[in-house]
């Protein structure tokens, strides 16, 4: 490929998404690193700038076989059509595969319960266009074929997909509602982990409100809604405005210790962040019917928010 005018000072990376390549900016990156990709012959970065004129070579590696095996794993289903499937996903399942994840995830179950999701949206992949945590519950909206993801993945990009959350967090929230507005971007401390504190990254919007307050043990019921759908966006944000989601122990860094029984039991047997998917909205992709879902938080979060609203301590 040879760099166009129009591509000038561009990173390489940029560039190669242009193309219209089936790899996403993190498979470019690491082609990049594995040496993968030759600017005038010379092994270049993902964020090296091009010019005019440069010759770009892309030796991409050997795909690799897919490997997923539909399981058996239970799915509670709140809405099926030939199109996509909408789920109330259970915590602590993980939603694809990956290195420490082979099997037991979402996309195992959904090859199972929907037996025709072959390279639907990818060989890896199939059917995910959206995710959840692995320790957080609620809803998920997943495509059966191509065009129900290429139209529901048009409209998450767009941001027009209703999304809100529901979360117990600690601490004592300033106003009953308002906006996090912040960059949202890897954490250079910590791999695992997202911040708003880089001079550089994504845009990360998240409104919310305070359904109830409980004053005992400094605690709030919130509701938070999207408007970007970054990685950890919600967990990030009220632990950056000290209202951490309660046992969240990525970002929290909040245990039991301390609070009242039998309080503290059921903080303990969350054994994840107290935060679920509550609602989702979309247009069906074939139709365009407007699609709107609902669920409560699992029977773990109810059992907290029942002993908060009793008042037990």
């Amino acid at each position: 490929m040879i760099v166009p005018r129009d591509h000038a000072g561009n990173r390489l990376d940029r560039f190669l998404a242009a193309q219209g390549l089936t790899y996403s900016r993190s498979q470019i990156k690491r082609c990049t690193d594995e040496d993968r990709i030759r600017v005038n012959g010379k092994p270049r970065k993902a964020g090296w700038k091009i010019k005019v004129g440069d010759e770009v070579v892309f030796d991409p590696p050997d795909p690799e076989p897919a490997g997923l095996l539909p399981e058996a794993l239970p799915l509670a289903v709140v809405h099926e059509d030939r199109d996509l499937i909408v789920l109330d996903k259970q915590a602590g399942l993980v939603v694809h595969p990956s290195p420490g994840h082979p099997s037991g995830t979402l996309v195992n179950a959904l090859l199972h319960h929907c037996g025709d999701l072959a390279g639907v949206g990818g060989v890896l992949r199939p059917g995910i266009v959206h995710r959840l945590d692995k320790d957080t519950s609620g809803l998920m909206v997943c495509s059966k074929n191509d065009q129900a993801h290429r139209a529901l993945s048009q409209q998450f990009k767009l941001h027009t997909i209703e999304r809100a959350y529901l979360a117990i967090v600690r601490g004592r929230p300033a106003r009953d509602q308002g906006a996090f507005r912040t960059l949202h971007g890897r954490n250079p401390k910590n791999r695992f982990k997202f911040t708003s504190r880089v001079k550089q990254g994504k845009h990360a919007v998240t409104r919310y409100r305070v359904l109830e307050r409980f004053a005992g043990p400094g605690m709030a019921l919130v509701q938070a809604e999207l408007e970007t759908g970054r990685t950890h966006q919600v967990r990030m944000h009220f632990s950056e405005n000290n209202m951490p989601i309660l046992a969240d122990q990525l970002y929290g860094r909040t245990r039991a210790a301390g609070l009242p029984e039998p309080l503290k039991a059921a903080v303990e047997a969350l054994e994840r962040q107290a935060l679920h998917a509550a609602v989702l909205g979309f247009e069906h992709p074939a139709t365009g019917e407007p699609m709107r879902f609902e669920t409560a938080p699992h029977a773990d979060m109810q059992k907290v928010l029942e002993i908060l609203r009793s008042g037990k301590r």
